[in-house]
């Protein structure tokens, strides 16, 4: 008989006499009630044995975590909290289950034990309520951009360019680790590579995505990238996921337009279909805002939050003006702040993004018009030659969540800047490329997806949010 599904069954809007269940036991109690889940929804169905004509045996092997098939009738439940039960006629244990070791046993377990059981924890609450949001959020990116009109486009994974030039990527090579072929002045020849060259991990997809764009017209990538930064804070991995869109056409007002609109998009999709996993969130959340001293207590619910992002305009601020405010501003004069605002140039902290959102401007705030040597070459110059037509989002609890820019269309200036940050022409060639044949003004940004889902589900360490996060001396399962 083919199973249906735990959500199915809960929506049923009828009985039925037989069904068939299979999923994994979440708890046993009084050697009858099995709360059965499938993972398609964080609801259980409590399933019902004969108890007295079950044997001993097989009654002894329903424990927390075993996987078990169920079959009986859909009946109306006699319990509080849930419309229907299931009175089963028969039970089957599907495998084996060592109730003494399965870590993921029916209590409260911290989230740094359940890091240490990655490949368990998708079995709790928290974390299926977590993965199915991550799911509905990544389809609701799809979504969005073929709505639009836009070509997804898979770029490289490894690569020979450091699109941030920031130097921090993972280097990929075939060479012989214990005996490297040199060149005659010692230095490591990596002609003799697998791809004839250095090449690292990628750490965005944008420039090879922006070929695209001189193409196609409007194109997105959504895929994994890299980055070798040591980093153990709530923000950062060494792997993670990026939608990043490049537009043909598309000046820098373009852009903010099309990463406000994306975003409430994305979010406005997850609150219509998530309910039941968002609303057990934000009361883990709620939960977690207690344990808090009461002046570190955020004032709004997670579902507030979202609410909060879809209801108010992006408000739009310069970052001349964006250093004046925080330069007047009470933690700053207080010395409250860990990195202080003294003068114009100063690259913002996440301390000094949340005060602009949460304290100052209570919305959401989109920052542009950046210092140009705290940002990267390929960001056009503005006319006053010191800021670059670039722009940050900024959440509450997060801070910044999207970076991107108008791109710099202009040849000679490119060059000019390229040279100034000692890049290689000759190893991006084919970037300059576009600006020779055809170039025009065109523009993108980059949302790192797990701060996305961080967001949404009011986590807040981004570790929590991806199957299996890789981060300094973490490469475990």
């Amino acid at each position: 008989m083919k199973h249906t599904k735990v959500k199915d069954l809960l929506n049923s809007t009828t009985t039925i006499e037989t069904v068939n269940a299979k999923g994994w036991v979440r708890t046993f109690r009084n050697n009858q009630f099995i709360a059965l889940n499938d993972g398609s929804t964080i609801n259980n169905i409590q399933c019902v044995v004969d108890f007295e004509n079950t044997p001993a045996e097989t009654l002894k092997r329903i424990t927390t975590g075993a996987a078990v098939s169920v079959t009986g009738s859909l009946s109306a439940s006699q319990g509080a909290g849930q419309k229907w039960e299931i009175q089963v006629k028969t039970l089957e244990i599907l495998g084996d289950s060592d109730a003494e070791k399965f870590p993921m046993q029916p209590k409260k377990h911290s989230l740094e034990f359940l890091r240490e059981n990655a490949h368990l924890r998708v079995r709790t609450n928290a974390f299926g309520a977590i993965m199915r949001v991550r799911s509905v959020l990544a389809f609701a990116v799809h979504r969005y951009f073929q709505e639009k009109g836009f070509v997804y486009v898979n770029t490289p994974v490894i690569t020979g360019a450091d699109a941030e030039g920031a130097g921090e990527m993972f280097q990929v090579t075939a060479l012989p680790l214990d005996n490297l072929p040199r060149t005659e002045d010692g230095s490591i020849n990596y002609k003799e590579d697998f791809f004839g060259k250095h090449t690292n991990l990628t750490v965005s997809g944008q420039l090879e995505g922006e070929t695209f764009a001189m193409a196609l017209g409007q194109i997105y990538t959504f895929g994994p990238t890299f980055r070798a930064e040591n980093s153990n804070t709530s923000r950062h991995l060494a792997e993670f996921w990026m939608i990043e869109p490049e537009v043909a056409f598309n000046d820098l007002d373009d852009n903010m337009d099309l990463a406000e609109d994306f975003i409430k998009y994305v979010v406005k999709y997850a609150v219509e279909n998530c309910g039941d996993d968002l609303k057990f969130l934000e009361g883990r959340l709620a939960e977690e805002e207690k344990q808090k001293p009461q002046d570190q207590r955020s004032e709004m619910t997670l579902i507030d939050k979202l609410k909060f992002v879809l209801e108010n305009d992006f408000k739009r601020v310069s970052y001349t003006e964006a250093v004046d405010i925080l330069r007047d501003s009470t933690p700053n004069k207080k010395k409250k702040f860990q990195y202080l605002i003294n003068e114009w140039g100063a690259d913002l902290q996440s301390e000094h993004e949340r005060f602009l959102v949460e304290k100052h401007f209570k919305c959401p705030v989109i920052l542009f018009d950046y210092p140009a040597n705290i940002k990267a070459f390929y960001m056009r110059l503005n006319e006053d030659g010191k800021t670059v037509r670039a722009m940050d989002i900024l959440f509450p609890g997060i801070g910044e969540i999207v970076g991107g820019s108008q791109r710099e269309e202009r040849f000679d200036v490119l060059v000019e800047k390229m040279r100034a940050l000692g890049i290689d022409e000759e190893e991006l060639w084919w970037y300059l490329d576009t600006r020779r044949f055809g170039s025009a003004v065109h523009s993108g940004f980059g949302l790192g997806f797990e701060r996305l889902v961080l967001f949404v589900t009011g986590m807040t360490n981004i570790r929590d949010v991806i199957p299996f996060p890789r981060t300094p001396q973490n490469a475990e399962f």
